[in-house]
């Protein structure tokens, strides 16, 4: 019995890994998945001065 719940077991966890992977990379997941992507682009510029009115040293 304890074989049988360890094979149900693994084929579920197989099952739910690849329903996420084909989730993540599915085409209505493209948009949100480029802005992702460029997220790290869109910060402001550390070499910027400040727009809270103070002074950078």
């Amino acid at each position: 019995m304890n074989a049988y719940l360890n094979a149900l077991s693994t084929v579920l966890a197989m099952l739910t890994f690849f329903g996420i992977v084909w989730w993540a990379y599915s085409t209505e997941r493209q948009r949100a998945n480029r802005e992702a992507a460029n997220l790290p682009f869109a910060l402001p510029d550390e070499s910027a001065p400040s727009q809270l009115g103070g002074t950078q040293p």
